[in-house]
């Protein structure tokens, strides 16, 4: 637990660091997405990667925050930093509400995964027939510049309230790799008849699983509304969250601290560079991503943090070989 303390404070102080001295404006925007996309990723991990429900409809949690950010600010007109709590304890609950939908009648695997795509349209189609939610034209949020307000004048104020985030993320997945509900988490990943067994009641283990990790990704979309002011139903709950939240975990090694982290930073920069490099050939930056993406998950099926681990030990036994 020291070690991943020490770790995650360091990662920390560089990050200060970077956004501190940066000039670019293209660097200080680069590490604000890569940041945000690692929260998605880190979110998902929990459940995903730690619990082992695999969720095709996290984008339901973004939604969720995202809208409850807007709407506290608009029709209740709280200060944005009242509102963010009752944001993330509103999208945990409604985690919870699934959860007890769905863990409870044992369902998991594809059918879990297909479960939460489901309720993540239902959200979609709702709020896109509700008044208050905006329907298709959505909500912006009026630009009132200053820290009081969650509106900061450039990106470095972004990047320091998000980094906060995904320290406090890192700090809770590393709870989970040491915990006794960590523990219990993954043994009923990895058996839950076995789990049981023991003692370990899985569907209160599941659906505190469910619980952070639903509060995590509530915190991704309350941040992308500061950021914006503008949120619609098919930026809230629409695949494209819950598909950038699962890939990078996926890419960067699912069950393990970094990965998440290293899958969503690795993933931007791929976006970022086919996009420069052939942002004038229709399609064809995609077409890459997607070819280097399928060669990742292939040549490296335990994701980045795994194929790194696989060629220490090789290179580490070829050392001891030598001697």
């Amino acid at each position: 637990m020291k070690r991943d303390l020490f770790a995650i404070a360091l990662f920390g102080v560089v990050l200060v660091a970077v956004a501190a001295l940066a000039q670019s404006g293209v660097l200080l925007t680069f590490v604000m997405m890569s940041l945000y996309a690692a929260l998605l990723s880190q979110a998902w991990n929990i459940l995903g990667g730690y619990g082992g429900q695999l969720s095709f409809g996290h984008a339901l949690f973004f939604g969720v925050g995202a809208y409850a950010q807007a709407l506290g600010q608009l029709n209740l007109g709280l200060n944005p930093w009242l509102v963010l709590p009752m944001a993330i304890a509103l999208g945990a609950l409604v985690g919870v509400a699934v959860g007890g939908l769905t863990f409870r009648y044992g369902l998991k695997g594809s059918y879990f995964a297909l479960v939460t795509l489901a309720f993540a349209e239902v959200f979609r189609i709702l709020a896109l027939s509700a008044s208050f939610t905006g329907g298709g034209v959505g909500l912006m949020v009026p630009l009132q510049e200053g820290v009081a307000n969650m509106q900061f004048g450039s990106r470095r104020g972004y990047i320091y309230l998000l980094l906060a985030f995904v320290l406090l993320a890192l700090l809770v997945t590393a709870w989970l790799r040491h915990s006794r509900f960590g523990a219990y988490l993954q043994a009923v990943r990895d058996n839950e008849d076995a789990a049981r067994a023991i003692g370990v009641n899985p569907l209160r283990v599941k659906l505190g699983g469910i619980a952070l990790s639903a509060a995590f990704m509530s915190v991704a979309g309350a941040f992308y509304v500061q950021v914006f002011q503008y949120i619609d139903p098919g930026i809230a709950f629409g695949s494209a969250v819950s598909v950038e939240a699962l890939v990078g975990a996926i890419v960067g090694g699912m069950g393990t601290l970094w990965g998440p982290l290293l899958g969503a930073v690795t993933l931007h920069a791929l976006a970022d560079l086919t996009r420069n490099l052939f942002g004038e050939l229709p399609g064809i930056s995609m077409v890459i991503y997607g070819v280097v993406l399928i060669l990742i998950v292939m040549f490296m099926p335990r994701g980045i943090t795994g194929g790194g681990q696989s060629l220490g030990r090789l290179f580490g036994m070829k050392e001891r070989a030598r001697v």
